[in-house]
Parts: structure tokens; C-alpha cells; sequence
């Protein structure tokens, strides 16, 4: 009886060493980049999504590029992947999209995005989705509403300075998601304190990155509910707006609707809420984190430059 014990213990044992080895000893039909596959299913995720406590490039890509170079391979999100900081490559692919390169994101992101983002799209629905995105973010809509923008910035910077301390990140955060929730879909918090979409987007965004291990109580099942309750919202605002046709709010939700209503779209009501789920999202974080960033650097070189003024 030992003996079989011993034996079952050698077989388990010399399995996942097998297994292991296979996972960081990949075989394909080219040569492929240095680099490590970490952990099978784990891969080398928990270096990666590791916080990071300067504006620096991470210290997962610092430690790798000066061990592999520019270009390597490596295992995220239970993906295999190739990681490129070559600014020459990263060029031709962008340059070679929807051609020779197509993009490609991990499952777990399709399932938070949603499968019928604009991320995901390829061919003339994307582009279709495209222009319809150019309608309220592009170069013509921006500049209509420039003034209001001018307007609702001076406002909040001047409430800013009456208050003792202010966390940029979230005011800018909070003043970009009101005006831009008031633009899209006539959002207005303070008329439907129960909705509150802002609360569910940010339990969204704390969980985008994190493992992907859906059980309650971890960050990633906190994502998607908190996805699932915006994308709630959302349909039950596109339908109570469907009910009231007469009523022209001059936001997206209008674009939107007007489009459903043709009978040659290739709109549908859910490419819709992921389209707009999708630019809330992209609006509330690219964007605020680019404006703090810009005032940060330059209160930094403000600074900078009085110190050799005064010296």
C-alpha cells in the first residue's frame, strides 16, 4: 500500500513538472522573443498588476526590458502575450492594423467591456461606430462646446480654491463625468440621487484590473457588478427615453435613438449601451488622468522655474 502511495505521489509530482515545463517552454512554428511564462494559469499577473507608486514606466516592464530587451514574451491574465517597448515596432503594427496586426484583448476583458464594444469591433461596424463617437467627442463637437467646457472648468477650479484641500485626481474626475454624463445621456445626479451611476462606474474601474477570480467579495466580482448595474441604468434610461419620442434632450441618447429607428442600421440596442458604457468609461479615466497629470507637471515646472528665480 505504501509503495502505490509512492508511486501516486512520483506520477503527481513528475505531471506537474511536465506541465510546468510545457507552460514556459512554448513550441510554435517561429522563433519567439526571450521571456517567461511565470506560473501555468497565473503566468506572471500579480507582477504586473503589483501597484506601481511613481508616474515612472512600471517596474515590471523596467525589470524586463533590462533583462530581455525591448520586445518579450510573458503570461497575463491567463494570455500569452508579446510585449513590445521598440517604438519602431509598435509603429508598424499600428501602422499595419486591420491588415497584417488585428487587435486582440484577453477574454476577461470582453466579459467587463462588454462583446459588442467598440474595442472589439473590426471592419465597417467599427468604423460605423466610429463616426457615430465623432458626433460628441470629435474635432467639430469639441470646438460647439468649448465655451461650455471654459465655463464649467472656471467654475469648479474657483469652488477648488475656496475649499482648505482638494484631491485633484477625483474633482477632475467628478467635473468631466457631470458634464459629460449631462452631454451623452442628460445624466444629472442630482435629480436621481438612488441612480448612482458614478458610485458603480468607480467600483468598476477599482476592479478592471485586477485577478480574475469572480467570487464575491474580490475586486473583480465587484467589476462586474458594478458593470451590470450601470449597464441596468443605462437601458432602463434608453428605454424610458424610446417612450417619449417628442422629447429631444440634444444628447447622444438622441443620436442613438434616431439610429435605432432606421430600418437599414446595424445598430442595436445592445451595441448601443456598450458604445456609450464604453465612452463614460473612457471619458472618467483617460481623461482625468491626463488633466492631473498636466497640472501636476506643470505646478511642477512652475515651481521649478521660481526656485531659480529666486536664487
Amino acid at each position: 500500500m505504501l509503495h502505490v502511495g509512492l508511486c501516486l505521489a512520483a506520477l503527481f509530482v513528475v505531471s506537474i513538472t511536465h506541465w510546468v515545463y510545457k507552460w514556459r517552454n512554448l513550441k510554435c512554428n517561429g522563433t519567439l522573443p526571450p521571456g517567461s511564462m511565470g506560473w501555468p494559469l497565473l503566468g506572471e499577473t500579480l507582477q504586473f498588476i503589483a501597484p506601481s507608486h511613481t508616474l515612472d514606466t512600471s517596474a515590471f516592464i523596467k525589470k524586463r526590458i533590462k533583462r530581455y530587451g525591448s520586445i518579450f514574451r510573458t503570461s497575463l491574465f491567463g494570455s500569452r502575450v508579446i510585449v513590445s517597448t521598440d517604438s519602431e515596432l509598435s509603429y508598424m503594427v499600428f501602422q499595419q492594423e486591420g491588415r497584417s496586426f488585428e487587435s486582440w484583448y484577453p477574454p476577461r476583458f470582453r466579459k467587463v467591456l462588454g462583446n459588442q464594444s467598440l474595442a472589439f469591433m473590426h471592419g465597417s461596424l467599427r468604423k460605423y461606430l466610429k463616426n457615430m463617437v465623432l458626433t460628441v467627442i470629435g474635432p467639430q463637437s469639441l470646438k460647439n462646446i468649448f465655451s461650455e467646457v471654459e465655463t464649467v472648468a472656471t467654475g469648479n477650479m474657483e469652488r477648488w480654491v475656496s475649499q482648505e484641500t482638494t484631491e485633484l485626481k477625483t474633482a477632475v474626475a467628478d467635473m468631466i463625468y457631470e458634464f459629460m454624463g449631462k452631454k451623452m445621456i442628460s445624466y444629472d445626479p442630482a435629480e436621481k440621487p438612488s441612480e448612482n451611476l458614478r458610485e458603480n462606474y468607480e467600483a468598476f474601474v477599482r476592479g478592471l484590473y485586477s485577478f480574475p477570480l469572480e467570487i464575491p467579495g474580490t475586486a473583480y466580482y465587484k467589476c462586474l457588478q458594478g458593470r451590470k448595474k450601470v449597464m441596468m441604468m443605462l437601458k432602463n434610461m434608453l428605454q424610458a427615453r424610446q417612450a417619449k419620442p417628442n422629447e429631444v434632450q440634444n444628447d447622444f441618447f438622441d443620436y442613438v435613438i434616431e439610429e435605432l429607428k432606421k430600418n437599414d442600421t446595424t445598430l442595436t440596442e445592445e451595441i448601443s449601451l456598450d458604445l456609450i458604457f464604453g465612452l463614460l468609461f473612457a471619458n472618467h479615466e483617460s481623461t482625468s488622468q491626463a488633466i492631473t497629470l498636466a497640472i501636476k507637471f506643470l505646478v511642477g515646472a512652475l515651481v521649478s522655474v521660481l526656485c531659480l528665480y529666486s536664487v
